[in-house]
């Protein structure tokens, strides 16, 4: 059997971009990918702390260093710059390896940059 266990979470980044016109996609800095191990084009799941819409879409890379959270497409009507977020990623696995997983969690400061 294999369930869906929490991969890695980013809590609390703020969004620094909205594009409506953009095809689709949240692009966020590289360093938050790298640390979080999200890759691109992976699905998220996306949580807006500031208006409670939920979501999902796909990572697309930001500038590293940058800080960047942009939100884009149609995904940019449900936040709006400034908001605060939770993005979410979860991975399935053999249920026996799922109590053993450890997810990654970071918590960045208001520049989006990592906490150490």
């Amino acid at each position: 059997m294999h369930i869906e266990v929490l991969k890695s979470k980013i809590h609390r980044a703020t969004i620094t971009e909205s594009d409506l016109n953009y095809i689709g996609s949240i692009g966020i800095d590289e360093d938050l990918m790298e640390a979080s191990q999200l890759i691109e084009n992976e699905k998220v799941h996306l949580y807006n702390i500031t208006n409670g819409e939920r979501l999902e879409t796909y990572v697309i890379k930001g500038k590293r260093g940058s800080g960047i959270i942009s939100l884009n497409g149609a995904a940019a009507r449900k936040a709006a710059v400034g908001d605060q977020i939770i993005i979410v990623s979860y991975a399935s696995m053999d249920f026996e390896k799922a109590k053993l997983h450890k997810p990654i969690i970071l918590f960045p400061d208001d520049q989006n940059k990592i906490n150490h």
